[in-house]
């Protein structure tokens, strides 16, 4: 008799082994998504943000506070409070007061809050509040542009010890006017084009920087809303300076024009991180200065005409037909962070507070080169070294403008043709459809 064969077991489709396997793969392929993956950015924005919270928390708490500026802001605003309204008496320890107007509203309501300017750590939480709003903003703009990889964001927030002093532990105002900037850059590419310039011109008046954006703004204004309503949103950034300057232009209008619009101060020559291989007779040289704005213009021409133009025309095309969304305000932010770089790598002086005027914008400008990622990541850590030298030093001054010149050029070499804008415009039309 034949042994009875046993019978064999059908090999299920769901065993342990495959599911396992599977979540394995998922796992993988999430991970690999949440890092690389431009979509899914905004899922790392917010883990950064909360530990961000956490670690702004405890610099405030263990980090020794180091006055600068705080004090001299305080006796400048303090005057205003007392009555005085003429430019040329307002004045701090470090010197007269040289910002414009809006400076001095929103360092006096800061005066009020934190008990005529004494109650420090108030303070220092209130400009963490400040970095925790300008990293979201910041971050929406990266999401919206769907430009960067997620990873970029351990480079934005976590490199940087300079930055969180600049905001928590010196008190600048540069910081407030950034992040009112970045508000108004958040409102443009939504299609918010006077409140956006509302905000634009309110940063101006909190730090002139914000003025090294208005090139490439106003060739956007243009391509985008044509010659008149251009002139409309000028008079908007206008109102704004002279509603804020009103107080003080009716004590002394020009006191106050030149005080707090000077574009020909000198700076010192010890506070500089950008010309320290130079000689101070050198560094306080009209002459300098001019060669200076000369090299400003013909950057400016040259990428308005190599790039802004293209891209701010493909810009408003893609808006006029409905599809001025997302991804295409990738063609709007580029020239506003080239047009700011421009003006910060042939700038008179650079002094350390100054980072905070083109270090979250750094990545993107970078990402939008062809370099490799290794050597992006080189620059920004030559460029983090620069600015973390203590004091400058002819090898770091020049440094920091071997990697401007590197980004400039690897910017301009990627100028888009006609045939690359064709091909842009065809991408985003597919995608955001």
């Amino acid at each position: 008799m034949a042994p009875t064969e046993k019978p064999q077991r059908k090999k299920s489709p769901f065993s342990l082994v495959k599911v396992l396997n599977a979540i394995k793969n998922v796992d993988k392929d999430m991970m690999k998504d949440l890092l690389f993956a431009p979509k899914y950015l905004w899922i790392s924005a917010v883990g950064f943000l909360l530990a961000e919270i956490v670690i702004n928390i405890f610099i405030i708490q263990r980090v020794k506070y180091t006055e600068i500026d705080w004090i001299a802001y305080m006796q400048e605003v303090e005057g205003v409070v007392n009555g005085t309204w003429d430019y040329t008496n307002l004045k701090g320890d470090t010197g007269p007061l040289v910002y414009p107007a809006g400076f001095v509203y929103i360092f006096m309501a800061l005066y009020y809050i934190t008990s005529n300017g004494t109650n420090i750590r108030l303070a220092q939480y209130i400009f963490a509040a400040f970095y925790i709003v300008t990293l979201i903003l910041i971050f929406r703009i990266f999401h919206k542009s769907k430009k960067l990889p997620p990873y970029v964001l351990i480079f934005v927030c976590c490199t940087s010890y300079r930055v969180h002093s600049i905001f928590v532990l010196r008190l600048f105002n540069d910081p407030v006017a950034m992040m009112i900037l970045y508000a108004s850059l958040n409102l443009f590419i939504d299609g918010y084009w006077s409140l956006g310039s509302l905000l634009y011109s309110l940063a101006v008046s909190v730090k002139m920087n914000i003025l090294l954006f208005a090139p490439a703004l106003l060739m956007a204004y243009l391509h985008c809303l044509g010659f008149k309503k251009t002139i409309l949103q000028l008079i908007i950034c206008a109102s704004v300076q002279v509603i804020l300057g009103t107080p003080f232009l009716l004590s002394n209008p020009v006191g106050y024009l030149k005080q707090s619009f000077d574009v020909g101060r000198v700076f010192l020559f010890k506070w500089t991180v950008n010309w320290r291989f130079l000689s101070e007779e050198v560094f306080v040289n009209p002459g300098f200065h001019l060669v200076l704005l000369i090299l400003h213009m013909v950057l400016l021409a040259s990428f308005a005409y190599t790039h802004w133009n293209k891209y701010l025309s493909t810009y408003s095309s893609l808006c006029q037909i409905g599809l001025g969304g997302n991804l295409t305000c990738q063609l709007f932010i580029l020239p506003m962070f080239m047009s700011n770089l421009i003006g910060i790598a042939v700038s008179r002086s650079l002094h350390y507070q100054f980072y905070i005027w083109y270090f979250h914008s750094l990545p993107y400008l970078l990402w939008c080169t062809q370099y490799s990622v290794a050597f992006r990541i080189l620059i920004l850590g030559l460029i983090e070294l620069c600015w973390n030298t203590y004091p400058s030093t002819w090898w770091s001054s020049s440094l920091l403008h071997a990697c401007h010149l590197t980004l400039l050029a690897g910017l301009f070499l990627n100028r888009p043709t006609e045939k690359q804008a064709e091909r842009y415009r065809k991408i985003f039309e597919k995608k955001e459809n």
